[in-house]
This record gives C-alpha cells, structure tokens and sequence, in this order.
C-alpha cells in the first residue's frame, strides 16, 4: 500500500483555521479510513502538513451500525458528537453536535444530516441543514469517494470529497473550500456520510431494515 501521507508526526491540533476570507486557500485533509487503535474502527485525519489533525476510535465490530460516533482532537478530547436519531421508515438522520453532548438537553446541535430516499435514481445523497438555518446538499457517490457539498441553490461547492491516487478506497482527501463550515464539521459530515453509505444499499433495500433508536 502507498504511504497514507509523508508525514504523519503527532503535532499538538490541527492548524486549519474556520475563519472565513476570499483570499484564504482551500484547507486540505487527509482521510484514512482506519484507527491508530489495535481492534478499534474509526477515521485517522492529517491535515495538509502531514500533522494528525482528528481521530475517530470507535470499539466494536466494523460493520456495526452506531448509535453514536465522537469526533477528536489528537489529545482525544471531542470536538463534536454524532448521534442517529429514531428513525422513520425510509430516511436516515444524524445530528452533529458541540463537544462531548453528554446531556442531551443541554447539548447544542450544529448540524442535521438526513439521507436522501427516493425510487428514482438521484445524485443527491443527503440533506444538510445548520444550527443557523442555512442548507446544504451532498451529491455524488460517497461509495466512490466523489460527492461535493453544495449550498441549498447548487451555486457553490463548500466541501468535496476526492479520491487520492494509488491508495484506494481507505484513504481519501477532503477538502473544505468554504472556512465558515470549518474543517471538524465538514468531517463531521464525512462520519455521517459513512455511517449511511459504508454498505451501499437502495431505498428498496431500507424498507427491509429495523432501525434501533439513538
């Protein structure tokens, strides 16, 4: 296998800003679809420097399906927890929220992600929607590391995902070109898109499906 990225040094958090400027360049992650843990599942996260930026550990069996998925920093401390929500019969949906979220009444939702359903065939994968009202679409195939975030009038990309030569599915790079969304939410989204998508599937095929509640 290819080397994930050319330097992996610990640093001490990721250096990417969420200031948003017009003169600011796209901020560039590295994804590699793997936990530094021994039998643990998760996300490891490099920021163009090659510094660790993010982790994701998460215990149990890979094709598990979560109720909960918590974002880090490198020293383990949680940037933002993702929770499944009860379900209904067709769509999939995610809240992404501030820090630990270790009271449900108290935490602060930052975003909502409810996948996509419909018979006919979409490029849109899910729908997007921010503490501040503000939308968002994903399109593409998270399958084959290809989809953009776009605002709700399709007119600007915000985030894409983009496969990186020579390394396969595991390793990917997301680039977040719109700092207001910031480089923990956009891989926020990321751990959303992957908890829905990671083993394909129709809206046909989640008819079939009991979901657990969150």
């Amino acid at each position: 296998m290819a080397k994930v990225h050319p330097n992996a040094a610990v640093a001490p958090g990721p250096t990417i800003t969420s200031n948003p400027s017009a003169d600011e360049p796209p901020a560039v992650l590295t994804v590699w679809r793997k936990s530094l843990l021994f039998n643990c599942d998760g996300f490891t996260v490099f920021d163009a420097k090659g510094n660790l930026a993010f982790r994701v550990d998460c215990y149990g069996a890979s094709g598990h399906r979560r109720a909960e998925v918590v974002l880090m920093d490198v020293a383990g401390k949680p940037l933002l927890t993702l929770r499944r929500k009860r379900l209904s019969l067709l769509a999939e949906h995610w809240v992404i929220y501030d820090g630990d979220a270790a009271d449900p009444a108290k935490s602060r939702p930052l975003l909502s992600v409810r996948r996509h359903v419909s018979l006919r065939a979409s490029k849109t994968l899910a729908h997007v929607t921010t503490a501040a009202a503000a939308e968002y679409v994903v399109e593409g195939s998270y399958g084959r590391r290809a989809c953009a975030v776009r605002d709700a009038r399709g007119d600007a990309v915000v985030a894409e995902v983009r496969r990186k030569e020579s390394v396969g599915d595991d390793v990917f790079r997301l680039v977040v070109a719109d700092h207001r969304l910031g480089a923990p939410l956009a891989m926020g989204l990321v751990i959303a898109l992957d908890e829905m998508f990671r083993g394909g599937g129709s809206a046909r095929s989640l008819l079939r499906r009991t979901w657990s509640a969150a």
